[in-house]
């Protein structure tokens, strides 16, 4: 058991190395130059060569990474190139509103996607399972920011329930920022709740065709009282990992979201190093996300072989 959760766990660290060194070499070989970007076409080449010096870009790609990257690790991105102020005392308190909003998505969305699922798979090919089914097809289907921009027009336009942006501020009550960011909280637990309803569903229909089930039901339990007690044991494996990738997704794919709602978060502090072309920012929040969606797969994959005993059996 511990083997095999060291490995999972190497696993993790190599692709992190590995997604590292493809940010970075992504962001380097972008078209145009960083410094004439940075200081605007009034930049005389001594500036812009005096600015290349000062950031270290006249020196080796493999270099720079080096430094970038074991410097990461210790939690040191640098300063960003537009303000000079550190990378990681400006991108804290925003990747605490990211989480904020994650877990307030992911407090709505599991318990209501697990359960919806358990119930459709229960009403197989009734009325309950068909309109789940078409209402997750729907919303998996609809981009994410077409949904925010239906919840702003209904619920803050309409009816002026939620503010349209949500801006939050450190001095804010934990009721009001609730409030705040109730539209991009329901926004991203219609998107994740879609997936992991019809996971949840498939995973525990395809265990109902084992022949330990046929027995259950050849004993005379009810339907209900064999999906809880043998086919949902069975299936937590792949709803636990279909559960971490949303909750990874509700991490790294809110940069629209916050977009579209104008939310100080991680994603929006990417973009706009984006506009800017702030390498280092873009570099930081790129590595961040990586990080976030690897070590809860990693996680995922350890709780994988922790509920389903046949992973631990060597083959």
């Amino acid at each position: 058991m511990l083997r095999l959760i060291t490995t999972r766990v190497v696993l993790g660290i190599l692709t992190l190395l590995a997604v590292s060194v493809l940010i970075f070499a992504a962001t380097e070989i972008l078209p145009g130059d960083v410094a004439s970007a940075v200081l605007g076409q009034g930049a005389t080449p001594e500036t812009l060569a005096a600015f290349r010096e000062e950031l270290g870009l006249n020196r080796p790609a493999y270099v720079r990474y080096l430094e970038w990257f074991f410097g990461a690790i210790q939690g040191d991105f640098g300063v960003a190139m537009t303000n000079k102020r550190d990378i990681i005392t400006s991108m804290t308190p925003r990747l605490e509103n990211t989480f904020f909003l994650a877990g307030y998505a992911a407090l709505i969305a599991v318990p209501l996607s697990v359960s919806l699922g358990i119930i459709a798979a229960i009403n197989e090919g009734k009325a309950v399972d068909k309109v789940a089914n078409v209402i997750s097809l729907a919303a998996i289907s609809v981009p994410e920011f077409f949904i925010a921009y239906l919840l702003i027009i209904i619920f803050a336009v309409n009816l002026d329930w939620f503010p349209s942006l949500s801006t939050v501020f450190a001095d804010m009550t934990f009721a009001k920022k609730l409030h705040v960011t109730a539209l991009p909280a329901f926004t991203l637990t219609l998107l994740v709740a879609a997936h992991m309803l019809r996971m949840t569903r498939s995973s525990v229909l395809s265990i109902m065709s084992q022949p330990y089930i046929e027995m259950a039901f050849l004993k005379g339990l009810s339907r209900t009282r064999v999906v809880f007690h043998h086919a949902l044991p069975n299936a937590a494996a792949p709803i636990i990992a279909v559960i971490a990738l949303n909750l990874a997704y509700l991490i790294v794919g809110v940069v629209v979201i916050e977009v579209v709602f104008v939310y100080p978060g991680v994603g929006q502090f990417m973009v706009d190093g984006v506009t800017k072309r702030d390498l280092p920012v873009v570099q930081a929040c790129g590595l961040v996300f990586a990080a976030a969606f690897i070590i809860l797969n990693t996680i995922a994959d350890v709780l994988g072989v922790l509920v389903n005993p046949r992973l631990r059996k060597p083959r």
